[in-house]
């Protein structure tokens, strides 16, 4: 059980990082050219929302059945900075980010203002996406 979650957690990695670029990208293109928020661009929003939430669910379910998650969490742990990534900064670190994400969509959902809505969300995802970046294994992540 534990290998299967890791690979769909490596899995949803790779396709959490595309969507988000992809993401990133289109709001930027619709804020700088003022084109009008339509059901895509929700759509876009929204699939990398999505993919956020499917990832962190799945990173969860992997901590508690991991060996190097909460069964990990001792002082001794937080010596060394391989087990402290794995078992605090990494998850910790990554809901916020996706908490900012989370965050983004709501504000642009509530904007009337269409810059305000590419606005918020090319403001948000990025923050929450740089977030995610800055935490992820690269060391150990193929």
């Amino acid at each position: 059980m534990y290998t299967g979650f890791q690979h769909l957690h490596s899995a949803l990695a790779y396709l959490f990082l595309i969507v988000m670029v992809m993401s990133i990208l289109y709001f930027l293109v619709g804020l700088f050219t003022k084109k009008p928020f339509t059901k895509l661009s929700k759509g876009v929003a929204l699939s990398a929302l999505i993919i956020a939430h499917v990832q962190l669910l799945v990173g969860i379910v992997l901590y508690f059945v991991s060996p190097l998650g909460l069964s990990n969490f001792s002082g001794d742990a937080m010596g060394d900075t391989t087990q402290r990534l794995y078992m605090l900064e990494h998850p910790l670190i990554n809901i916020v980010g996706i908490a900012l994400i989370t965050a983004g969509y709501v504000l642009s959902k509530r904007a009337s203002d269409l810059n305000t809505k590419y606005r918020l969300l090319v403001i948000y995802y990025t923050l929450g996406f740089g977030l995610v970046m800055l935490r992820i294994p690269w060391d150990n992540w193929p």
